[in-house]
């Protein structure tokens, strides 16, 4: 029993990686779903596909292996969906709200005017934003007829995807979450590690329905439904799971991940650090009890605006399409497109501006808008640079670790260089968010080292340095402010 089972549920797929006993891929296998938009601004998905994709991908994944047997399982998630559901039937009462969706955007303001973020943000590390499963849930026991009735009767049963997965595994039995999700919740006292009752009252949330906080690398509960009994053993929302599989254990360091949307973490050690620039102080990861902290830096639209240019637009046919097509893209065009689809996340906050393009020509087409698409990623990740730089001072210093789906683009992560004026490392491995599950359930089950020898296998598959000057990085810049300005005034 040396392999371990990794979940990674995604916003838009699901994925079961098994590793094997040196923390290489043995198999793998992928489910994509389908997304809801009820709405402008509105994202959901059916609570049932999430749960359902997750069944299959792990039998798919451990029918590839003859005779494996995992000695644990580890969970990673999207972070902040809100799923509700009924405890005696397991139905969800609505579906998922999706931690892109803005439906709770007028009451954030409300809690804003009301001069709440500040003991909101002093508890949690967040801001009053409908990013947060917090509204999401409140938006669901204010809506759905006898929901909070029902809630404050221990009838119904909160969780982020995690716990609705875990729930599900254990076929009801276990009703927990980590430490990393929880502090995505805007409920969750991050320095006192317990749920906040100022919060929950101030939300009309019932504390009934939430579930027990536990250690990242800790006993979840266990399964039977994919042969034998398999104990859980890893949680953590993915970006903090890709930050344990980037090896980040040390103050100072930086990692980005690049999915539907883009999250970049410094560890800032176990004080947290109280952002000037709106970024998120957050749980990296718990172990032993300890939390280490973050600072976090959210963007909503990375990867989702190559997506976008799929099934939108329809001016390629697969992502991998997009380079090819940027590269020939007019070099004396200077397309700039701001993809505030869901609004803009840090530091700007604003959750009710869209998307915008400038630059336009007669002459623009498919190929500039790939371009303007991918450097749009780049732009943004120096906006979260920048603010972390001013909190911290020696952030600009960090060499930044990237991961996740874009980062296997040469052409985006040497835009990135440039526009950073940093050097950027793409580590061999790049399923950092899976292999960061897993470490913390092998970890926990006695078959992977502890974070010493673990943080030993980090390698480097390469490095982009900078290979432009400060002049063209600072126009650049430059023009990607303006836009992002005028996109917000509008």
């Amino acid at each position: 029993m040396t392999h371990v089972l990794a979940i990674d549920q995604g916003t838009t797929s699901t994925r079961a990686i098994l590793f094997d006993a040196k923390m290489d891929i043995a198999a793998s296998a992928q489910e994509e779903f389908e997304q809801h938009y009820p709405r402008s601004g509105w994202v959901e998905h059916d609570a049932a596909d999430l749960w359902d994709t997750t069944l299959r991908t792990c039998r798919a994944a451990l029918a590839k292996v003859e005779d494996a047997a995992p000695a644990a399982i580890g969970i990673t998630n999207q972070r902040e969906t809100v799923v509700v559901w009924d405890k005696a039937t397991g139905k969800p009462v609505h579906n998922a709200i999706v931690w892109q969706d803005r439906r709770t955007a007028d009451f954030c303001r409300t809690l804003r005017d009301g001069g709440h973020e500040e003991m909101i943000t002093r508890r949690t590390g967040l801001l009053a934003d409908p990013y947060f499963s917090a509204t999401k849930l409140k938006w669901i026991l204010d809506e759905i007829d006898g929901a909070r009735e029902k809630a404050r009767a221990g009838e119904l049963l909160f969780g982020t995807v995690d716990t609705w997965l875990i729930w599900n595994l254990t076929e009801g039995r276990s009703h927990v979450t980590d430490a990393t999700n929880a502090a995505r919740t805007m409920l969750y006292d991050i320095r006192k590690g317990r749920w906040s009752t100022t919060i929950c009252d101030l939300m009309d949330i019932p504390a009934e329905m939430l579930p027990e906080v536990r250690d990242s690398a800790a006993d979840f509960g266990e399964t039977t439904l994919l042969g034998g009994s398999i104990p859980i053993l890893g949680v953590a929302g993915d970006q903090q799971a890709a930050t344990v599989g980037q090896a980040c254990f040390a103050p100072g360091m930086l990692k980005s991940t690049y999915g539907t949307g883009c999250f970049a973490l410094l560890n800032t050690g176990t004080e947290p650090v109280t952002s000037k620039n709106r970024l998120l102080t957050t749980i990296a990861y718990q172990l032993d009890g300890v939390p280490t902290y973050a600072l976090e830096g959210s963007i909503f639209i990375a990867g989702a605006v190559v997506q976008w240019l799929r099934d939108g637009l329809k001016v390629i046919e697969a992502a991998p399409d997009t380079q090819p097509l940027a590269e020939t893209a007019d070099p004396g065009q200077d397309v700039i497109l701001v993809p505030a689809f869901t609004g803009l996340g840090a530091p700007y906050w604003d959750a009710d501006c869209r998307g915008a393009v400038f630059g336009l020509t007669r002459n623009s087409g498919p190929a500039e808008f790939a371009r303007a698409a991918l450097e749009s990623v780049g732009f943004q990740t120096r906006d979260l640079l920048e603010a972390m730089h001013a909190d911290m001072g020696d952030a600009e210093e960090a060499i930044l670790r990237v991961d996740g789906g874009m980062s296997a683009s040469d052409w985006t992560m040497q835009f990135l260089a440039d526009i950073l004026g940093a050097p950027v490392d793409r580590p061999k491995v790049l399923e950092t968010t899976a292999l960061g599950a897993a470490w913390l359930a092998g970890m926990r089950a006695g078959v992977y080292p502890g974070q010493e020898e673990f943080a030993k296998t980090w390698a480097l598959d390469r490095q982009f340095e900078p290979a432009r000057d400060d002049d063209w990085r600072d126009r650049r810049y430059a023009a990607w402010k303006r836009a992002v300005k005028a996109t917000m005034s509008v």
